[in-house]
């Protein structure tokens, strides 16, 4: 048994919170070196957590990348290669079987959004502008209403869709950029944060034991000490449209918001793949973004002020619901948990959105907080996957992670274990979809040097030199110089795909963790 299960098991399992954001990129906290940023109480979760400098998602949206994180298995083994694919069986069940009371409130991404994928109770909220995807019509023509749908429908208001944005008279330069016209308690992160806090002030934890008179047999009644709480929260934002309520975008308005030039060399010098999706972008209005790759400075400006202000929204919430925790005592054995399922590019590169390789796609923020367990104000260089999550959280729980599990727990390096293993590359991957349809399949592998992304069925792809090229500018793929480089990747690409699939090949059929007492 490895030293970090002594350690677990002379404490009380704790709860575990778990709070996902919505394409978040990796550079949308102040404490991680962005001072331009107002984040208050998510800097106060690096102050005294554990941050993941170098977290890389297995997938560049959300469904894959979600399903992958909730299994520990890469897409291509957990069946979820793009939005809308079906889930497996998830992790949580585990917890779940183990005793755990597992409840999500908001966003899940999951497929089918109206399954409980191991949790005892789901508060479902989805995407900000659609009822139901595209998709999910074609296979259940029932409308799927969420918890916001019911909320905003109560009130009297539709959700805001698609035709709403595109009758704004400014629309192409607002790029995705657009004021909340609702009530402010009726925006999606507000909602979710205030449905959190209504849970946790109704829940068996929050409230005293002494009063629950709904146990009709005493002797029935849940001991909380052997049934602690894994609560996912998921806030919907900021993934576009970008449509913070107005007040919190003046301070980003007024502050000069750095952004990465585009050029049309850079952009020129982009495989087809890219040529085709960014075409794409620019037909399809998606996420009711009127998207130009030429957009000016200001129009950027914009966009990106808007963005970071649903980011402070968002901070604000995860205040709220820290503040809440603390109040009730959660907070004392608990482990919390802040990351997002992907990033967004905010026109750098000429792109916007995800579904990239590029870092502002596929890097996110992860913090782990815990003070009583892990020593705080850290931060973790080492590269890591966003589905690491996973056994980290079964571990936590005291369970041990399948065989198969192709995710790896992060507790050695929460630990300071000075045995921990850093991954020598990160991967991620993508499959055709409908924004993303000029390839059959892309692939990505990361060093700490190197970043080469692959696009199957187009013979060629990207090759960056992260040590000379940081913001991932100048594109070496064809370049004499780095030949034997991307021979190696390439080789050590197929290697891993092939020897993941082989390895991961029926986790399905016994997909539980095993309990650790």
């Amino acid at each position: 048994m490895d030293s970090h299960y002594f350690t677990l098991m002379s404490k009380k399992r704790p709860n575990i919170i778990l709070i996902i954001t919505d394409q978040q990129r990796y550079d949308t906290i102040a404490a991680l070196g962005y001072p331009h940023l107002n984040t208050p109480h998510t800097d106060r979760l690096v102050k005294e957590g554990v941050a993941f400098e170098q977290c890389h998602v297995t997938a560049p949206s959300c469904g894959p990348s979600r399903a992958s994180l909730f299994t520990g298995y890469f897409p291509h083994n957990s069946g979820a290669l793009k939005n809308n694919d079906a889930w497996p069986r998830t992790w949580v069940q585990d917890l779940r079987d183990s005793g755990y009371y597992c409840v999500n409130i908001g966003k899940m991404h999951a497929d089918p959004y109206n399954e409980n994928h191991g949790f005892h109770e789901r508060f479902v909220v989805e995407n900000k502008q659609r009822r139901e995807s595209e998709l999910m019509w074609k296979k259940n023509p029932h409308i799927f209403e969420d918890e916001w749908d019911k909320a905003l429908d109560l009130r009297g208001f539709d959700r805001p869709e698609k035709p709403f944005y595109k009758d704004w008279p400014d629309v192409q330069e607002r790029q995705g950029a657009y004021e909340w016209k609702l009530p402010d308690d009726l925006h999606p992160d507000v909602f979710i944060g205030d449905l959190a806090l209504r849970w946790i002030n109704k829940s068996p934890w929050a409230a005293d034991q002494s009063k629950l008179m709904q146990w009709i047999d005493e002797d029935k009644r849940p001991s909380l000490e052997d049934e602690p709480l894994f609560l996912e929260i998921g806030f919907p934002g900021p993934h576009p449209p970008f449509d913070p309520i107005e007040r919190y975008t003046k301070e980003y308005m007024e502050k000069d918001l750095p952004m990465l030039p585009v050029t049309q060399e850079e952009m020129d010098a982009q495989p087809e793949t890219l040529h085709s999706f960014r075409k794409r972008l620019t037909q399809r209005f998606a996420d009711s973004i009127a998207f130009d790759p030429n957009a000016s400075d200001a129009s950027r400006k914009l966009q990106r002020a808007y963005y970071l202000a649903n980011v402070t929204m968002i901070d604000e919430q995860v205040g709220l619901i820290m503040d809440r925790l603390g109040e009730t005592g959660l907070l004392e054995n608990s482990v919390v948990i802040f990351t997002s399922d992907h990033g967004e590019c905010l026109g750098d590169h000429g792109l916007v959105e995800k579904w990239t390789m590029y870092d502002q796609s596929v890097r996110v923020p992860l913090v782990v907080w815990s003070p009583d367990r892990f020593e705080g104000n850290r931060k973790v260089s080492s590269l890591t996957q966003w589905f690491d999550i996973g056994p980290t959280v079964l571990e936590l729980a005291g369970l041990e992670p399948p065989a198969k599990m192709e995710a790896e727990s992060l507790l050695p390096f929460l630990e300071k274990d000075p045995d921990a293993e850093e991954r020598e590359y990160v991967y991620s991957e993508h499959a055709k979809d409908l924004m993303l349809q000029d390839l059959d399949h892309s692939l990505m592998i990361r060093s700490k040097k190197y970043k080469l992304i692959e696009y199957i069925g187009k013979g060629d792809g990207q090759l960056f030199d992260l040590e000379k090229d940081p913001d991932e500018l100048n594109d070496v793929w064809d370049s004499p110089e780095y030949t034997e480089v991307k021979t190696k990747l390439r080789r050590d690409l197929s290697e891993w795909f092939v020897t993941s699939t082989v390895n991961a090949t029926g986790w399905w059929k016994d997909p539980a963790a095993k309990t650790k007492v």
